[in-house]
């Protein structure tokens, strides 16, 4: 038995870069921020650490939609690494995180759009301060041949 599972409460760095593959099918690139605060000597220090973070189908475009750079989310997927020449021709890895589950932390500034989503049930959702859910079972998305 093995788990590969990652979950990730952090900030977007920029803005999500939304590509598409060669059946059209949408992929977002993300980079979230987590921080840890260590003390050294007496001295508090933040440390940041980067995860570059993709997403497939529906939640790409969720993500190409709602997010952008400083906001919080709450993210689960699986990491995963892939390997791809660099234009020396040179063989390269890549550490990133699938994700399949998202929330957004953040309290929207445009309440509104929070009730625009539907749940599972088809009832639309309150515009609440609540974080808004944006997960749908991702795990079973067959990864294309992706263009980048």
């Amino acid at each position: 038995m093995s788990v590969n599972k990652v979950i990730l409460v952090g900030r977007l760095g920029a803005d999500p870069e939304i590509r598409y593959t060669l059946e059209g099918k949408p992929v977002a690139t993300m980079r979230i921020a987590t921080n840890e605060v260590i003390n050294r000597g007496g001295t508090k220090e933040t440390l940041t650490e980067w995860h570059r973070v993709v997403a497939f189908g529906r939640l790409a475009e969720i993500c190409g939609e709602y997010l952008k750079v400083g906001t919080q989310v709450y993210l689960e997927g699986r990491l995963r690494t892939r390997k791809f020449e660099d234009k020396e021709g040179r063989e390269r890895y890549i550490t990133e995180v699938v994700a399949i589950n998202l929330k957004i932390l953040d309290r929207r500034e445009n309440s509104n759009k929070a009730s625009e989503f539907e749940n599972r049930e088809g009832k639309s959702k309150p515009a609440k301060e609540e974080p808004i859910d944006l997960s749908e079972d991702f795990s079973n998305f067959e990864e294309d041949d992706l263009p980048f």
